[in-house]
This record gives structure tokens, C-alpha cells and sequence, in this order.
């Protein structure tokens, strides 16, 4: 009966405050043992190991202390975080954030620089491509599609603004959706949304919903540029980060440059177009509009073989996928560079803590529609959280001085874009009303007109029994003039105009002469049969060349620009960068004084776009360095948005004073560039930070 079972032995051991209490019960325990002699303790220690000794409790079933502290500890975080504040956990998450930063860092150095980022450097260029075209396509389209649709001023001038305002949208949505979704899906959603309706747009005949497909082609493709440059810097070291987006940005002037190639070579050829009936025409802009949606979507095929950013999985939690894709890319650049044994040593990645939950919504709760508005309701709310975040007391500061700079930055710039084509075209107009030929009094009389007047001014003419015949009338006015017994037939005309005209007797058959352009006339017996309908093409005539050659040089010209930003970014830094270049931008505005001349004004034009490209380049490079990776394409989106509200304002403002005055839009840009620059000189460098 002396010995007991193990049973009673554990109950009798208990765990009180870190040590055991043995019972008081009168049997021998053995603790008052003599000790062992020395040589004998070391026979018995001897080749053991402190560490892996066996704790003596554990035969009686009885569990060690430390392994009791270990399980509570684990089990510690599930319970405490329902309890603990919010910002508690925010600094916890801020913490692993920064921890996460350097070893991300380190982790890009050792996958090295080689095949993989630049496969990714060519796709998501052809992404970058597809925004530079977009901003021209409808500036080159524009003075056709005005005939085709029969546009207004006002209408001409709200097909001009439509594809910024809906860039304005897909800038601040996309981007902040590619916080949250991932920047590789929201950048395919946004190439094929502008995918789907460019090519839409190009077949829709009416006015109405062309400008509808416009709109929703450019909110596509406004989401692209916050969300390539967050893309491509995840992928890139400290050490190259500056240099190689500058090199991406060299990707929009190859859109400007490809799209004005595009316009030259496609749309004055009217042949190049076919027409179904008398109501369906596809002519030769509709062509170009087609082919300036090829780099939208050769990117988008080729997005679909790259990965995620590892950068944004790491956020989200998502160890295994990231440390897949990163030894991917390590894999990739090591073949390439004929080291195919080298190993990916990392095993383990810092993952922030979760604060954000995530509840998946069962097919069983509620209808289809009722969880898809839940889940976009939900979405939604975390993108405006992380636009307000952005203006959080951390980021403040640097948010509204970057606004400022991207908001004259892009006044001036698209204001200026804008204005010099247009003043370009007045002084043509300018020396083409200079040889203007005039004819008074002049007597005609069974004659017939079978060919072309142009840039002509009749006064006080007299017109009988004359047949004007298969003609054209270009820039022609007739004044105070009689037109008796005449025949009018197959005629069309461009700025064309009867004033104070007496026309007796005459008959107007298939022509474009409508009532609208007889004014202040008397028609006595005349008929007008079977008027023309719609508006009519004159290729010919009305495509100047001129234009789609000055925004070929305009994007031409910021090629040596691009490549001393690419060189220097990482060498002077970022602020100095941007500062330097928006000063010597507006130097360059005061010297558009002495652009008399069309000439002239395409120098200027080149010098401007020259010098301001370097701005651009550093502008996308520190908006992408200051934000941390939750939050980087949300920021960027905001302040491109913003960017396009400015190239609205700009387009708006310089256009309206084209033929008035020079002083005003060379003073608002020049103004604007000086003040953007020196509050740009206060912005804080990250050439030496890490991507957070």
C-alpha cells in the first residue's frame, strides 16, 4: 500500500506561481537524498546537454512551465486583439511595416536586376504607350469627326475635355482599388475597359455615343499610370528605382510619338474607309482610332503571363504566394545571367499584422445582388479610408505641397500643349486671309461654274442664267449680290455665305447650301430640292499636316529630356530634379514673347516640352517613394486625378484666348511653373528610402 498510482502522484504536484508544491503527507519523496559524489555527477552528465534534458514531470504527465507560457502566449493575440484599440494595433502594424521595408529591400538585392524586371519593363510600358496615345487621339480625330458628326463649336470643344474628365475618375477609382484588389487585376480591368470602348467607339456613328464610349475608354485608361509605377518600383532596388521608372516614363512619348505617326499616315487617306448605305460611313479616322487601341491591348495579353507584386501580397498576408513570386524573379535573373545554381536563401518574410477584416460573404446569406453590393459597398469604404489617410497628420503636409506641384504642373503644361497648335493654326488663318482675292461689281452670264472657288469675296455682282455645277465653294462670300435664272447642282461648301443677296428664280438641287447660310437675303420664286444630308468629308482639304507634324516633334523633342532625368535622378535627387526643371520651363514660357511665327512657335513648343519632361519623371518617382505600399497607388491616383483637373482648367482657359492676346496664358504659365517649382524645393527627399 506505500506505493500510489500515477494518477494520485500528478494531482498531488500542483503548479502554483511558477513552482511546484509537493504534499505534506508523511511518505518519502526523495528530495532529502545525500548528494551524489562528484566523479559520479560527471559519469552520469557527461555528452548530456542542459538544453535537451528531460524534464522529470514529464513520466508523471505533468506539463512543463515554459511550454504552459508558450501556449498562452500563442493563444494571447486571438483573444486580446478584439479587445485592444485600434491604434495599438496600427502601431504594431507599422512596426512589422518597417521591419518588412528592409528585409523587402534586402530581398530585391539579392534577386539582382536582370531579364524578369525587364520583361515587366516593356509590358507595362506598352500599358504607359496606351495612356500617351489616348490623350491625342481625339485632338487628331477632331477636325474630322466635327465634318462626319456635324459638330458644334460646343460639342467640339466637349469631346476635347471628355477623355480628361473621364481619366480624372479612373485615376482616383482605379488607383484606389489597386490598394485593395491588387495591382496586376485592377490594371487589367483598366486596359480592357479602355480596350473594349476605343474599338466601340471607332464603329458608333452618333455623336452621343461616341462621346460616351470616349469617356469610358479614358476613366480605363486614367487608372493605368498610378498603377504602373506602383507595379513596376515593388519590383525594383533602392538603387535602381529612380533611374528606370524615369526610363518608363519614356514609354508616353513613344504613345505621343506613335499616335501622331498614326494620324499622319492613316487619316488623310479617305479611300482606307467603307461605307454601307447612306447612313453608315466608316471613314479613315475611325481607321486610326482602331489602330490606336493596338498597345492597349498587346499589354493586356502580355500582363496576363506576369505575376503579382509580391510587395502588395506581403501586405495582405499572403506569405506563400510572395516568397513564390520573389524566388521567381530571383530564378529568372540568375538564369539569364548563366548562374542557374544559385539558390533563393530567403525562407521567411516579415508579414504586417492584419487589422482589416475580411468576412466572406456564404452563397446562402441574402440574394446575388445583395452580397456583390456588399462587397462593393465594403470596398468602396476601404478605398475612402485610405483617401483620407492620405491626409492624415503623417502625410499631410506632403500631400497638399505634391497636390500644388502636380496642379501647376499639368495647368501649365496641358494648357500650353493646347494653345501652341492652336495659335499655330492662327497664323494660318492669318496668312490665308491675307490672299484673299476680292471681286466687285462683276457681271456673269450663262456661264458655268465646274470648278473649285476658294478664299474669295464678291461684291455687288450680278449672276444671270448661270450654272454652278459639281463644284465647291471654299471660304467664299457673296455680298449684296443678284443671282437671277441660276442653277445650283452638286455644290458644296465650306465657310461659305450669302449676305444681303437677291436671289429670283433660282433652283438649288443636292447641295449643302442650307438656310442658315443666307443671311439678310431675299429669295423671290427659288426652290431647293433634295439638300445634301449629314456633314461631308474633304480630306484633302481640311487635314493640315502641319498639326500632326508639331505634336510628332512636341513628343520627339522630350527625348533628350527623358534620357538626362534617367541618368541623373538617382545622382541630384528628386526635389532638384523637379525644382530645377519647372524653373527652367517657365524661363522658357517668356521667350513664347517672340513667337511671331509658326515656326517659331514649334521651336519654343520643343524647348518647353523639353525641359518640363524631367519634372514629369521626378514628379511620378517621389509621388511613388512617399507613400507606403497600402496606400502608394490610392495617393498616386488622387494626385493624377487632381492632374487632370488641372489639364481640363488649362485646356479651357489658354484656348479661350487664342487670336486675343499672348500675355495671359504666358504669364499664367510661367506664373504657375515658378510658384510650383520653389514650393516643390520644400518637399521631402526619398532617394535613400526604402519602398514602406
Amino acid at each position: 500500500d506505500g506505493y500510489r498510482n500515477t494518477n494520485q502522484v500528478s494531482d498531488d504536484y500542483r503548479y502554483q506561481d511558477g513552482s511546484y508544491d509537493t504534499p505534506n503527507d508523511g511518505y518519502y519523496r526523495g528530495g532529502d537524498e545525500p548528494a551524489q559524489d562528484e566523479d559520479a555527477q560527471s559519469d552520469v552528465t557527461e555528452g548530456h546537454d542542459e538544453d535537451d534534458e528531460v524534464y522529470e514531470g514529464e513520466y508523471q504527465g505533468i506539463p512543463h512551465p515554459d511550454d504552459i507560457k508558450e501556449k498562452q502566449k500563442k493563444r494571447a493575440p486571438a483573444v486580446d486583439d478584439e479587445y485592444r484599440d485600434r491604434a495599438d494595433l496600427m502601431a504594431e502594424r507599422m512596426e512589422d511595416e518597417e521591419q518588412l521595408a528592409h528585409q523587402y529591400e534586402n530581398i530585391i538585392e539579392e534577386c539582382g536586376h536582370g531579364r524578369f524586371q525587364w520583361t515587366l519593363f516593356f509590358v507595362l510600358g506598352l500599358a504607359l504607350m496606351a495612356d500617351g496615345v489616348e490623350v491625342f487621339v481625339v485632338g487628331f480625330v477632331l477636325p474630322s469627326a466635327e465634318k462626319d458628326m456635324c459638330l458644334s463649336s460646343s460639342n467640339k470643344g466637349m469631346l476635347g475635355l471628355i477623355v480628361y474628365l473621364g481619366m480624372m475618375v479612373g485615376a482616383v477609382l482605379l488607383g484606389g482599388l489597386a490598394d485593395k484588389l491588387g495591382r496586376k487585376q485592377c490594371l487589367i480591368i483598366s486596359l480592357a475597359i479602355n480596350a473594349a470602348f476605343a474599338f466601340l467607339s471607332s464603329f458608333v456613328q452618333g455623336y452621343g455615343f461616341f462621346l460616351f464610349c470616349r469617356l469610358i475608354s479614358g476613366l480605363g485608361i486614367g487608372g493605368t499610370l498610378p498603377i504602373v509605377f506602383a507595379y513596376f518600383s515593388e519590383f525594383l532596388s533602392r538603387e535602381k528605382r529612380g533611374e528606370h521608372l524615369s526610363w518608363l516614363c519614356m514609354f508616353w512619348m513613344i504613345g505621343g510619338i506613335y499616335a501622331s505617326a498614326m494620324a499622319w499616315s492613316i487619316i488623310p487617306h479617305y479611300g482606307w474607309g467603307f461605307s454601307m448605305g447612306t447612313k453608315y460611313h466608316f471613314h479613315s479616322w475611325r481607321v486610326f482610332v482602331l489602330v490606336c487601341a493596338l498597345p492597349c491591348i498587346a499589354s493586356l495579353v502580355a500582363l496576363k503571363f506576369m505575376p503579382e507584386s509580391p510587395r502588395f501580397l506581403l501586405e495582405i498576408g499572403k506569405h506563400d504566394e510572395a516568397w513564390m513570386i520573389l524566388k521567381q524573379v530571383h530564378d529568372t535573373n540568375m538564369r539569364a545571367k548563366g548562374e542557374p545554381e544559385r539558390v533563393f536563401t530567403v525562407s521567411y518574410i516579415k508579414t504586417p499584422k492584419q487589422v482589416d477584416e475580411f468576412i466572406e460573404i456564404q452563397s446562402s446569406t441574402g440574394t446575388w445582388y445583395q452580397r456583390w453590393l456588399v462587397r462593393i459597398t465594403t470596398t468602396l469604404k476601404q478605398v475612402w479610408d485610405n483617401v483620407l489617410y492620405c491626409l492624415t497628420a503623417q502625410y499631410r503636409m506632403s500631400t497638399l505641397m505634391l497636390a500644388v506641384v502636380w496642379f501647376t504642373m499639368a495647368l501649365s503644361y496641358y494648357g500650353l500643349i493646347v494653345w501652341f497648335p492652336d495659335m499655330i493654326r492662327y497664323f494660318q488663318d492669318e496668312a490665308y486671309e491675307s490672299r484673299v482675292k476680292i471681286f466687285d461689281e462683276e457681271e456673269v452670264s450663262h456661264f458655268t461654274f465646274n470648278f473649285t472657288l476658294e478664299n474669295q469675296i464678291h461684291r455687288n455682282g450680278e449672276y444671270r442664267n448661270d450654272k454652278f455645277i459639281g463644284m465647291k465653294f471654299k471660304e467664299v462670300r457673296f455680298e449684296d449680290s443678284l443671282f437671277e435664272d441660276c442653277y445650283f447642282e452638286d455644290v458644296r461648301s465650306t465657310e461659305t455665305f450669302f449676305e444681303n443677296c437677291t436671289i429670283i428664280s433660282t433652283v438649288f438641287y443636292n447641295t449643302d447650301l442650307y438656310e442658315h447660310k443666307f443671311i439678310n437675303c431675299r429669295l423671290i420664286n427659288s426652290t431647293f430640292m433634295k439638300e445634301k444630308e449629314g456633314c461631308h468629308i474633304d480630306f484633302e482639304e481640311d487635314n493640315d499636316f502641319l498639326i500632326y507634324l508639331v505634336s510628332f516633334l512636341g513628343s520627339l523633342s522630350v527625348l533628350p529630356g527623358n534620357i538626362i532625368s534617367a541618368l541623373l535622378m538617382d545622382k541630384i535627387g528628386r526635389i532638384k530634379m523637379i525644382g530645377g526643371s519647372m524653373l527652367i520651363s517657365a524661363v522658357c514660357c517668356f521667350f513664347l514673347f517672340f513667337g511671331n511665327s509658326e515656326s517659331a512657335m514649334i521651336g519654343w513648343q520643343c524647348l518647353f516640352c523639353g525641359a518640363s519632361i524631367a519634372a514629369w519623371n521626378a514628379l511620378d518617382v517621389i509621388t511613388v517613394e512617399l507613400y507606403p505600399t497600402d496606400k502608394r497607388a490610392t495617393a498616386f491616383g488622387i494626385l493624377n486625378g487632381l492632374c487632370k483637373f488641372g489639364a481640363i482648367l488649362g485646356n479651357s482657359i489658354f484656348s479661350s484666348f487664342v487670336g486675343i492676346t499672348k500675355v495671359v496664358p504666358i504669364l499664367l504659365a510661367s506664373s504657375a511653373l515658378v510658384g510650383g517649382g520653389l514650393l516643390a524645393l520644400r518637399l521631402p527627399e526619398t532617394r535613400e528610402q526604402v519602398l514602406m
